[in-house]
């Protein structure tokens, strides 16, 4: 089910437009957009991940798991991951974590939430449950979690406001925020040598292997359309995180944004 315009409890204007890839749409039908995106490309994904990167997103999602540090003694820690509905993220949090962590994913993507919740059972992997919701509109009591993560999520979220004020919300005082983000390359030559990358090889790679080149084509699109690590971190900061930052790993294709709720 996609929740159009409802933010814990009050409408959002729904009278203006945003971009999906390099198109302009009405802002509410981006969320519907996104989720056929993702219906299309869930059985692949985690796959076409390891391709498109060369197997650097491992090395990437390793880096916010150490940010997190989640206790290995058992003292009780919640972690919310939000769009990350295949569980890569959780798995890894659960498995460097000790008995008491807990990890609830949370995805508006049914198809994407049912691979995860098969994976955890193939796998044996405790402590991190499957729940179907918008980032945009969390139905989790305030102050509920001790860190909040979303990984290659927040650009895909139509109201990026809305998500970050949510995540802000549902942390407890002295809880983290950790986003892990495709970011603008800094380093001449290699800037242009990506997009020749995204643009060509992801698409064809996507087309070939998970039988859809389009999906692929939006996912590079909205790389670019994403804001600069600096600009979103002042969006992080306006949302009442402190303690802002962000680290830019492999030359500026990623970013790890951190933030504290004090």
């Amino acid at each position: 089910m996609v929740l159009r315009g409802l933010h814990y409890g009050r409408l959002m204007p729904a009278d203006r437009n945003t971009h999906f890839g390099y198109r302009t749409v009405p802002l509410e039908d981006k969320q519907a957009l996104v989720d056929d995106v993702f219906t299309s490309v869930a059985r692949r994904y985690d796959l076409m991940n390891d391709l498109m990167s060369g197997g650097l997103h491992r090395a990437w999602k390793a880096a916010l798991v150490t940010a997190l540090n989640p206790p290995r003694d058992t003292r009780a820690f919640a972690v919310l991951d939000v769009a990350g509905g295949t569980g890569d993220i959780a798995f890894r949090i659960a498995r460097a974590g000790g008995p008491n962590v807990h990890v609830t994913v949370c995805d508006v993507n049914a198809d994407m939430l049912d691979i995860g919740r098969k994976r955890a059972a193939e796998r044996g992997i405790d402590g991190v449950t499957f729940v179907e919701g918008n980032a945009e509109a969390l139905t989790f009591p305030d102050r509920s979690f001790d860190a909040y993560t979303i990984a290659f999520g927040i650009r895909n979220v139509p109201r990026i406001e809305a998500a970050l004020a949510q995540a802000f919300r549902v942390l407890r005082p002295g809880g983290q925020f950790l986003c892990l983000e495709f970011s603008q390359v800094d380093v001449p030559m290699l800037d242009r040598l990506y997009d020749l990358y995204s643009f060509n090889v992801i698409p064809a790679l996507g087309r070939a292997v998970a039988g859809d080149a389009e999906s692929y084509r939006y996912l590079a699109e909205s790389i670019r359309r994403f804001p600069r690590a600096p600009a979103f971190a002042e969006m992080i900061g306006a949302a009442g995180f402190r303690r802002v930052n962000f680290r830019p790993m492999t030359g500026g294709i990623v970013a790890l944004h951190s933030g504290w709720r004090l």
